[in-house]
């Protein structure tokens, strides 16, 4: 379906009076969700089909990322979860409304940095966990240490030692793990 089709479709959008753009419905809203599962990838469109897809996606609660160069797209990258902006051939307007300005302008930096996002969350996840599991042990084994022997059974600088070894290691080893494809399978965060 090409551009202009697809907006008349549609039925363009519709915005409460005196309300902001982030009320705005698309006008055929059962058309449009009866199309979205047909619907992968929407390429060389106008900034006009761009908006209307983002506001569509934005009503059914859907994370919605979007690529833009122009002046027109800002409105797009603007109203999207994440707008993502071509650093070389993107205009000013464009890189100011968007998030993450892509450098090179190559959409597999595109799946590069969400991977690489992807993983940086789940190091971060691995290692608090790992991290509230020890305190939490040391806390219990001190306490009740100390209520039994009435002293702490480790000393303050020999839980510091324990503590400063455990946080180095534990966090070299979870920080350099390297992006796992299967990490794009999974919905966003």
């Amino acid at each position: 379906m090409e551009g202009p089709e697809f907006y008349k479709k549609m039925g363009g959008l519709i915005c409460p009076e005196g309300e902001d753009n982030n009320k705005e419905r698309v006008r055929n809203l059962a058309e449009f969700k009866a199309l979205m599962p047909k619907m992968r990838v929407m390429a060389r469109s106008r900034p006009e089909d761009k908006y209307l897809l983002v506001t569509g996606l934005r009503n059914m609660n859907q994370v919605v990322a979007v690529t833009g160069d122009g002046t027109n797209d800002a409105p797009a990258l603007v109203k999207a979860d994440v707008g993502f902006g071509m650093g070389l051939t993107g205009t000013d307007v464009c890189k100011a409304a968007a998030d993450i300005i892509i450098q090179d302008d190559s959409f597999t930096s595109v799946v590069k940095a969400a991977q690489w996002g992807r993983n940086i969350y789940d190091n971060i996840k691995r290692f608090l966990q790992f991290q509230l599991t020890v305190n939490v042990n040391a806390l219990i084994f001190t306490v009740v240490g100390a209520i039994l022997l009435k002293e702490s059974p480790l000393q303050a600088i020999q839980l510091l030692w324990v503590n400063m070894i455990m946080d180095s290691l534990a966090s070299l080893a979870l920080a350099t793990e390297l992006p796992k494809p299967d990490l794009l399978d999974r919905p966003p965060q």
